[in-house]
């Protein structure tokens, strides 16, 4: 079973905690990772990408010039894909990127990068300050003293807003909620950081 340092509001040090095996203590599925990163990028591609055929190219009503006679190679219209400014053969055309992936893989994705960080000591665990201490410069010290000034990833849960209020300002952290996580933004450099509350609910949202 992992374990993690643990810190309180201040940031000083209070122990380790144990983590779960079943969400922290997997090795990590490459494969699994890859797919599921390479269906969240496509799921957010608009797909709105057009070019026009030469049905769509405006001109190109009157024969360029007649069949025979002229010594030069024979054209019906100038919307041809051979003149400049006429069609596009095979142009990119509006479709749909997105990828389905089965919850289970998704899931597998998630605990493979939250193990990585688990087994790379690249995670802490904090208790956050109250509510009404809550300001952007009390995060930013919290986060220097735990080790994650420069690069954070700091996961709440969903009913800590405050907190993700007072860090969404700061340079080089990522604020995520534990039940909304998205593996790209687990797969940047930096220092894990869960809260109490926010390990609860990671636990509970991957079925652990």
């Amino acid at each position: 079973m992992p374990k993690v340092a643990q810190f309180d509001a201040t940031g000083a040090p209070q122990g380790e905690v144990e983590l779960p095996d079943a969400v922290f203590g997997l090795r990590p599925h490459r494969p699994a990772m890859h797919q599921a990163l390479v269906a969240e990028m496509a799921n957010r591609r608009a797909g709105t990408h057009a070019t026009r055929t030469r049905g769509a190219v405006r001109g190109g009503g009157r024969k360029p010039w007649r069949q025979k006679g002229t010594g030069r190679a024979r054209h019906g219209s100038r919307r041809s894909p051979l003149w400049v400014g006429g069609g596009i053969v095979f142009g990119p055309t509006p479709r749909d990127h997105s990828q389905r992936l089965p919850r289970r893989q998704r899931v597998l994705a998630l605990r493979s990068a939250l193990s990585a960080h688990a087994r790379e000591g690249r995670m802490v665990v904090i208790d956050p300050p109250a509510d009404g201490a809550l300001k952007t410069k009390t995060v930013a010290a919290l986060l220097a003293k735990v080790g994650a000034s420069e690069r954070a990833i700091l996961v709440t849960a969903e009913s800590e807003r405050a907190l993700r209020r007072a860090a969404a300002n700061l340079p080089g952290t990522r604020v995520l909620s534990a039940r909304r996580l998205v593996l790209r933004h687990l797969l940047v450099p930096g220092v894990l950081v869960i809260t109490r509350s926010g390990l609860a609910d990671l636990q509970e949202a991957l079925g652990a």
